[in-house]
């Protein structure tokens, strides 16, 4: 073997010693590195997998409480029942290995969704490794990990159905979606595309392989819990989205023209749809869901009329990784250090906010910055062979 071959084993190995290590201290201490927001999937996945109500504040209090979450209020699963395959299987395990799997699932996820990314949107090879360089300094990427919400799995969801799309496979594509269909409101534009391009593309295939999948994940619940459907409309019946304050341009209206006007949130979303309607009419026959998924993304955070907080915002890595991926192709030029310049200073606001644990609304800046930058810059390339 060659000199750098070993170098590389023994690394890794060292690396594995190291990680074993600070794995048995974890399981060893609960107080390192206590379990924030992941609780909630742990616990209603347990609850879902035992039959029981996996909405009910109180008995998602005492699993959460058992786990280690010091709480005198319970952290609901806001996700839709077609989130519960995904996370009873979490339910089976002990909280502390739950925690951990989960964090390496996300890591795995977001790692091998930006590497990805790199490759659809023809990121020089040699420049590889500026995607991993991206999926570890993009902040949102490590508030969604502090935290341990969901988000990788929406953006691993969005990867896939662009890869497989572009692959020739629309079925697996479609089925791709049930991923992002875990927070659906945060990409309703997308859903809305996959709908007018069966109907007037007669491209169906995508739209049965999202549908298929969608009524499978929909299912699977309620041959545990019959009546799961009932306890998350009560949860949202009590609890409803206008009590949210999320980092929204919806919540700014309200909050500047009084909070008990609810319909407020749903101003952006018009905007959203006036914009997809011209976007269509331009692009409509010749559309490429490889280019206009990340916009479709942007746009729907951007315009969605609750629920984006600011873990979600690493989501926009799938648009942010497809321009540094057309940036890396070209020499250094004022275009690029602007673009690098405004990378580095946003990410660093985002991390000073976090390290000051202000409110998530202090984020709302960070999507529109990105649609601005994007609308400006981006130019779509003409779609090549997979």
């Amino acid at each position: 073997m060659s000199l750098r071959t070993v170098l590389t084993i023994g690394g890794l190995l060292v690396v594995l010693a190291l990680l074993a290590g600070q794995i048995q201290r974890l399981m060893n201490d609960p107080t390192i590195w206590p379990p924030d927001d992941f609780v909630e999937y742990w616990a209603a996945g347990r609850l879902a997998l035992h039959g029981e109500d996996p909405y009910s504040p109180p008995k998602l209090l005492e699993l959460e409480r058992q786990a280690g979450r010091d709480t005198d209020e319970a952290i609901m699963m806001w996700n839709p029942p077609w989130t519960l395959p995904v996370v009873m299987p979490l339910g089976a395990l002990p909280a502390r290995v739950a925690q951990l799997t989960w964090l390496f699932v996300c890591l795995a996820a977001l790692g091998f969704s930006t590497d990805r990314l790199w490759r659809i949107y023809e990121g020089p090879k040699e420049r590889r490794w500026i995607s991993w360089v991206i999926a570890l300094t993009f902040i949102p990427a490590y508030l969604v990990l502090q935290v341990g919400q969901i988000g990788p799995l929406l953006v691993l969801g969005a990867v896939g159905f662009v890869a497989f799309e572009r692959c020739g496979r629309p079925l697996l594509a479609g089925a791709s979606t049930i991923l992002i269909a875990i927070k659906p409101h945060l990409a309703y534009l997308l859903w809305l595309a996959i709908v007018v391009d069966a109907v007037f593309n007669r491209r169906c295939k995508i739209f049965v392989g999202s549908m298929g999948t969608g009524l499978l994940f929909a299912v699977i619940p309620l041959a545990f819990d019959p009546e799961v459907y009932s306890h998350y409309h009560a949860a949202l019946r009590d609890h409803p989205p206008a009590q949210w304050v999320s980092l929204t341009l919806g919540t700014l209206l309200r909050m500047r023209f009084g909070n008990e006007h609810f319909w407020l949130q749903f101003i952006p979303l018009l905007l959203g749809l006036g914009w997809f309607v011209w976007q269509w009419y331009r692009d409509g026959r010749t559309w490429d869901w490889a280019e206009q998924t990340p916009l479709l993304l942007l746009v729907s955070f951007v315009t969605s009329p609750y629920g984006a907080w600011h873990f979600d915002l690493v989501l926009l890595i799938v648009p942010v990784l497809q321009l540094v991926a057309r940036l890396a192709g070209s020499k250094l030029n004022p275009t690029t250090i602007v673009a690098i310049t405004l990378y580095l200073v946003a990410n660093a606001a985002m991390l000073l906010l976090n390290l000051l644990e202000v409110w998530s609304f202090w984020f709302a800046w960070f999507a529109p910055l990105v649609l601005g930058y994007y609308l400006i810059t981006y130019r779509p390339r003409a779609r090549v062979a997979a």
